[in-house]
């Protein structure tokens, strides 16, 4: 039963390096020069970006382990062709509604080909980016935490601290990249807007 799940997890893994390499546009562009070196970043991109949420997915829907909140003692829903205990159903809606709009959120402000490749051509700091510098990293996140509890996912629950540090990692990169490539515009970017977690008082 763990079988397809541990693929995942380790696809999941393997695809790190692909990901990484596809936001290092300087050192593609020196070594290839800048048609060849971007066009080969466009490429890796696009196939790691998709290999990543592909396999990421597979964690979610792996046959796997059920577990049980028990918050609500009865009720359950079918959707599906799976029965959804409800207070599995409500508390992962809480997670992942949020999570979809920070996702779309983020990909409607930089554009979908931006998001696809990872060839940011501006800094974007409005919107959605103004409240934290990786919404899509983050809505990711919550993202799995709806869908693993609507699924009852046990192995892909335990696996969410795997997925936090991963996502932590791929920001982290991302921010190195951007850091080169923009300089002192995103540090100072950086420096005003948190990563993940939104300020809750009044920004200055």
């Amino acid at each position: 039963m763990a079988l397809l799940f541990l693929l995942c997890v380790v696809g999941f893994l393997l695809d790190l390096p692909l990901l990484f390499r596809s936001y290092e546009h300087q050192e593609l562009r020196e070594k290839y020069g800048r048609e060849r070196g971007d066009r080969i970043g466009e490429q890796l991109g696009l196939v790691s970006g998709y290999l990543y949420f592909g396999f990421w997915a597979g964690v979610w829907l792996a046959p796997q382990e059920r577990f049980k909140l028990n918050i609500v003692p009865a009720g359950n829903m079918s959707m599906w062709a799976i029965s959804i205990p409800l207070d599995h159903l409500l508390l992962g809606l809480a997670f992942l509604v949020p999570g979809a709009i920070l996702g779309v959120a983020g990909v409607r402000a930089v554009s979908l080909r931006v998001a696809e490749l990872h060839r940011p051509e501006q800094i974007v700091t409005t919107g959605v980016y103004s409240f934290v510098r990786h919404p899509q990293y983050l809505g990711g996140v919550l993202s799995h935490i709806g869908m693993t509890l609507i699924l009852s996912a046990l192995y892909s629950l335990a696996a969410t601290p795997l997925v936090c540090l991963v996502n932590y990692l791929v920001a982290h990169k991302e921010e190195t990249e951007l850091l080169r490539e923009f300089g002192e515009e995103y540090a100072e970017y950086r420096r005003r807007v948190p990563m993940f977690i939104p300020r809750l008082r009044g920004r200055n």
